[in-house]
């Protein structure tokens, strides 16, 4: 799909949501209600034009662009071969991360000892993928959503289990903006189940701040992990006894 089918499509939904009509579009855009629906079946329509519709829906282009952003569909969860190919090369899943974290190929280029040649290479691969799009001038449209899954048992998971959990508490967690809480008690499964709908929830907080700071420059953002887990536990020298 497009960005003007995109932008379409975003302003047909508003129109619904509002209420409006054809008739109400051709009235604020002196126009016939004929020219209006040829407008939108067509799709060509004129950035003044699409500026006057937006307006008339109470919105900036800006606006109504990050809103046809938003409804584009998102992938939930990757495939076991998408992830297998990610994993096979380290220098495809160091851009992928990038990608999914809205750096640009020249932020890439400039953090990383990694080639235009290198990235545009990788990129093109995500894009065949299926996990961005990449657009005129190197633009990177995601296409994965921001709180997705990893495969429960797969290549992804297997990888950070074997080369990045170790490392990743590799620390006392006591430097500023870390922390680390443990704690253990008796829980039913009605209030595990509560727990695990909490633990859903500061997922998709921690997604939502990751979106809010994207408007920051680079340098002010903090590559951050969160590691969530809980299951029914006893430690093995207690189970010895």
């Amino acid at each position: 799909m497009n960005e003007a089918v995109q932008l379409m499509a975003a302003l047909k939904t508003r129109l619904r949501a509002q209420g409006l009509t054809y008739r109400d579009v051709a009235r604020a855009l002196q126009l016939s209600e004929v020219s209006v629906k040829r407008l939108f079946k067509s799709g060509r329509i004129t950035l003044d034009r699409l500026a006057q519709v937006a307006h008339l829906l109470g919105f900036s282009l800006a606006e109504l662009a990050r809103e046809a952003e938003a409804s584009l569909p998102r992938l939930r969860t990757l495939t076991a071969s998408q992830e297998r190919e990610l994993v096979s090369d380290p220098r495809l899943l160091l851009v992928a991360i990038c990608a999914l974290n809205h750096w640009t190929l020249a932020d890439m280029v400039a953090t990383y000892r990694l080639s235009e040649t290198e990235c545009l290479e990788r990129l093109l691969r995500l894009d065949r993928l299926g996990l961005i799009d990449l657009m005129p001038g190197n633009r990177i449209r995601i296409k994965v959503a921001r709180d997705f899954d990893w495969l429960p048992d797969g290549p992804i998971r297997s990888l950070f289990r074997s080369d990045g959990l170790e490392d990743f508490l590799d620390s006392r967690f006591l430097a500023t903006g870390e922390e680390m809480a443990f704690t253990q008690g008796m829980l039913t499964e009605p209030a595990m189940a509560e727990l695990r709908v909490e633990l859903r929830r500061l997922r998709e907080k921690f997604a939502a701040l990751h979106d809010e700071g994207l408007a920051a420059p680079i340098g002010q953002r903090r590559g951050t992990g969160l590691l969530l887990a809980m299951r029914e536990w006893e430690p093995r020298a207690f189970a010895e006894l």
